[in-house]
């Protein structure tokens, strides 16, 4: 191994971007290929997993045409299977579960600004939360950015799309289609991009006779494709890529099982010119479609035609001069892009180089000097040169002449000093507040990029035969994992401290104060200051403020502030704030790790909610059967419950200790288990237990019967979280003790009412105990049902505690406690 030593001082920043995969002989084949086509398709749909994973595969890897996915959300609003992260939280998750599918199915991933608000029944529901037209602008912005020639929509612009949001994307992308080419619709976008018209605009759908009634005069022409053929150089069909693409869905559960044979899609005409056989029908895909390229096109069959597959080197002189003629056509054309960036990349991978720069550490701060290592190694015997590297901010590139030898490793250490304005890691789209269903994006250019651009990268230039390119490879952190094995990691520039509240919400029943902890964490070595809170008026904190002193960097400090309500019901916001050499550090950190996904960080305002409300409990010992991930547990301590985690060795002891168990959300989905304890939990409430059962989706259901009586359950929901609740029994327990529930106790609900209503039930052993609907929608009274078992007392829930609970929804809590407490009366 060579090693060379530079001490710089250079300029760097964050980065989200995983390493560059090596191809097989057999992809960079593949990848030659692709240089003969040049069409391109963009697929437009509403959230992550609403995408054809086998349409993009059959797209991206058997027409390899230049694909891509536009969606218009980030998932933000969905549930969450893995873990307990809801909103922008969930939508990090699944901004990384669609890149690890892009990497598998071969398209390009982007996104709009709109924030998924959760579900939503109709289009026009969903056009008055969000800013129409701004949403429809970033889908103006993708088709001018990426040219498609044609465009493929996953849903209908009406009802039989079912989600408003799902209808909106239609309606949106079909709008679109038509403005795209108007230059006087979006000007300001064409300093930067010029107006494009897509040859056509069709709805994706595999069912043969659109079997959701079509509105009355719809008659267009559709073509069918199969598109689950069977790719011999990749190995696999297209429908197993599409299964191994979709499966990288984990937070939704989407883990699917490959298929095999034949699968017909069909594609209905929307806007443009009607296909007939082909939807690249009168499109030319060829190098006709750009002036004085026939050398190219000749150049490009030769190396198809003596393509070596034991051998992907030899294909390395011809590749130059694809190269040399690529030069000397029109640049600015975005084929002749694309095509000189594939042939950048596919002379890396038929010379074998590997290259990469790792930071020491997986942090820092701005202005720290930083540990970073720098590995170049060429694995074929084709001669090359190491000519430059050049960093983020230095001012000139480093002058080499490096021989790179067969297979033999060189290694580069760095320390370099990280400027003092260097921005904190945080996904570009939350640096600012969500504003009316829009995250807030200053820089027209961000948008559409699925994360943030790589600021803190290397350039590294190679001389082939004479020719230069240069590779930029952002930094990344890696690490070896003794189960796992290396693992890498987004490098981060971290505040240089954080300080995070220990719960997000704090319920004061009385003026009895409680005890609010704050952790202050060190993103560097030796920081002093103070911590305080800054509290709204009313409101009274014991101490002031403390000093913290920590010697090494994530060395973390824990201080306990007492918090005095006022007398008066009112909610608040309480945040925290680290004062050190002089400068203010209001940030909190929450790292998001899960094994399918590079590791998350973000920086969020270190804040609480203070509430002090009216609110009784009449028990204390809760049981909890987690399901797919909540913080209803946080929110019982808050209320002054003991709860214990019911794992199976707690549930097969006795349960009579428990005053109530409660069964989380999905838990009947996705806890296997409840099936073998099922009738004990039965007995617990014959017995005189009380047992609150959260929402439960209808299909794969552990047992035969979630409650002690026949409930059917459905997808009913009530998604307006301003809908009206109406009170069916006034006098019921539930809705008088401890608490007397009011209309107010539902006001500043979040996202929705709730979901999986109960459709039918015993109506001789269950209570409804509230209605409520949609606008527009019939009225539905299975949102809680109430039934006396025995001694004790069962109760099925839809409404969205899930939600509303770590959100801080007073009245929320107020109606929780009831439930729990109503067998104590």
């Amino acid at each position: 191994m060579k090693k060379f030593t530079f001490l710089l001082f250079l300029l760097a920043s964050y980065e989200i971007s995983a390493q560059v995969p090596t191809l097989s002989s057999s992809e960079i084949y593949q990848g030659i290929k692709k240089l003969n086509v040049l069409g391109s398709v963009l697929h437009i749909a509403a959230h992550p997993d609403d995408e054809n994973t086998l349409m993009l595969s059959y797209m991206s890897k058997d027409q390899l045409v230049r694909t891509g996915y536009l969606s218009l959300t980030r998932g933000d609003g969905g549930q969450n299977l893995i873990g307990a992260e809801q909103g922008y939280n969930i939508g990090v998750i699944r901004t990384q579960e669609l890149l690890g599918a892009r990497k598998i199915d071969g398209a390009q991933q982007f996104f709009s600004r709109a924030y998924d608000f959760g579900f939503s029944k109709t289009r026009k529901e969903t056009l008055n939360f969000w800013d129409q037209n701004k949403v429809l602008g970033d889908v103006v912005w993708m088709i001018r950015k990426f040219q498609p020639d044609v465009i493929i929509t996953r849903f209908p612009p009406d009802p039989r799309a079912g989600h408003g949001h799902h209808q909106t994307s239609a309606y949106l992308g079909e709008e679109a289609f038509k403005l795209a080419a108007d230059p006087k619709a979006y000007p300001d976008q064409l300093k930067y991009v010029k107006i494009w018209q897509a040859k056509r605009l069709v709805w994706n759908t595999f069912t043969p006779g659109f079997t959701n009634k079509q509105p009355e005069g719809e008659k267009n022409p559709f073509i069918s494709l199969e598109i689950g053929g069977y790719n011999q150089i990749l190995g696999k069909s297209y429908t197993e890529i599409a299964a191994e693409s979709r499966s990288q869905h984990k937070s939704q559960g989407f883990g699917s099982a490959p298929t095999r044979g034949e699968r017909i899609d069909y594609f209905l005409h929307k806007e443009g010119i009607p296909a007939k056989q082909n939807l690249f029908d009168d499109v030319d895909i060829t190098w006709k479609r750009v002036p004085g390229s026939q050398k190219v096109q000749s150049l490009v069959t030769d190396a198809i035609k003596k393509y070596e597959i034991a051998n992907p080197s030899a294909s390395v002189p011809v590749l130059l001069k694809i190269n040399t003629e690529l030069n000397k056509l029109d640049t600015a054309n975005i084929y002749v892009k694309a095509k000189k960036q594939e042939i950048c990349d596919l002379l890396a991978q038929c010379v074998g180089l590997f290259f990469e720069t790792n930071p020491t550490e997986f942090s820092a701060v701005a202005g720290d000097l930083t540990d970073v290592k720098i590995t170049i190694v060429k694995r074929s015997a084709y001669p090359l040169k190491l000519t430059s590297l050049r960093w983020t901010g230095i001012k000139a590139d480093s002058s080499l002449n490096i021989t790179l030898g067969s297979n033999e490793m060189n290694a580069f250490s760095i320390k370099a000093r990280l400027p003092e304005n260097l921005h904190t890691t945080q996904p570009y789209w939350l640096e600012k507040p969500i504003d009316k269903g829009i995250f807030q994006i200053d820089d027209q250019q961000d948008i559409g990029y699925p994360e943030n651009r790589p600021e803190t990268k290397t350039d590294f230039t190679f001389e082939i035969d004479g020719q230069k390119f240069t590779y930029t490879r952002s930094w990344v952190y890696k690490f070896t994992d003794p189960a796992v094995g290396e693992i890498y990691r987004p490098f981060e520039i971290r505040p240089a401290v954080t300080t995070n509240i220990n719960e997000p919400v704090f319920i004061f029943a009385n003026q009895d104060p409680k005890t609010l902890t704050v952790m202050v964490e060190a993103q560097k070595s030796n920081m002093k200051g103070e911590v305080k809170l800054e509290m709204p008026k009313g409101w009274k904190s014991e101490p002031a403020k403390a000093e913290f002193n920590l010697a090494e960097k994530y060395q973390e400090q824990n201080f306990s502030f007492t918090i005095t309500p006022p007398a008066k019901n009112e909610e608040a916001v309480i945040k925290s704030i680290a004062v050190a050499n002089g400068k203010t550090y209001d940030k909190s950190i929450r790292t998001i790790n899960y094994r399918h996904i590079p590791s998350q960080t973000l920086f969020p305002p270190a804040e609480a909610k203070l509430a002090r409300v009216d609110v009784k409990t009449t028990v204390t010992r809760i049981g909890y059967i987690a399901g797919a991930g909540d913080d209803v547990p946080m929110a019982l301590r808050q209320m002054g419950c003991s709860v214990t985690m019911l794992n199976e060795a707690a549930l097969s002891k006795d349960l009579s200790e428990y005053e109530a168990i409660i069964v989380g959300i999905r838990a009947y989905n996705t806890e296997t288990r409840l099936a073998y304890y099922q009738e004990k939990l039965m007995d617990y409430v014959k017995n005189g237990g009380t047992m609150v059962v959260q929402y439960t989706i209808p299909a794969r259901l552990m047992v035969k019967q979630i409650g002690p009586y026949p409930i059917q359950l459905s997808h009913d929901r009530v998604a307006e979280e301003d809908a009206d609740i109406r009170f069916l029994k006034p006098n019921h327990d539930l809705l008088n003790y401890p608490n007397k529930i009011t209309q107010n106790d539902f006001k500043g609900w979040i996202q929705e009412r709730g979901l999986y209503f109960a459709s039918d039930w015993d109506k001789t052993k269950y209570e409804a105990i509230f209605s409520s609907n949609d606008t527009d929608e019939s009225l539905k009274e299975g949102s809680v049902l109430y039934a006396q078992y025995g001694k004790g007392h069962y109760i099925y829930t839809g409404l969205s505690f899930f939600r509303e609970l770590p959100a801080g929804v007073t009245g929320a809590y107020r109606l929780f406690a009831n439930m729990i407490s109503v067998g104590k009366k």
